[in-house]
């Protein structure tokens, strides 16, 4: 019985296997390399976002301290029967009374 034998030897394989075993070695590393560069964008992007965030959390409780102080500035200075009638506009069960406003004529002046 004759053998085959085949045209080349099996050492060509190694080496190609080695080849390509270093170039998909070489993607890795470049797609590891721009998965971290994303991921170092995301992250920046990210403390940048936050940081304007906080930023906007701490001016809104300063708007919100402010407004506060000014509510209980108008309490202590309204008279009760000034309150009496602002709670009662803000009751659900009564609508707030509207202000009557003064017809205009055409040209823009109250008549």
């Amino acid at each position: 019985m004759m053998s085959f034998q085949p045209p080349f030897s099996p050492s060509l394989f190694r080496k190609r296997d080695n080849a390509s075993g270093a170039s998909v070695v070489a993607i890795d590393n470049k797609i590891e390399q721009a998965m971290d560069l994303v991921k170092n964008h995301l992250m920046y992007a990210v403390r940048e976002e936050v940081e304007i965030l906080k930023e906007q959390i701490r001016e809104l409780v300063e708007k919100n301290s402010q407004l506060e102080r000014e509510n209980t500035l108008l309490k202590t200075l309204a008279s009760p029967e000034q309150l009496e009638k602002f709670q009662s506009r803000l009751s659900p069960e009564e609508p707030a009374p509207e202000t009557p406003e003064t017809p205009e004529a055409p040209g823009g002046s109250a008549v």
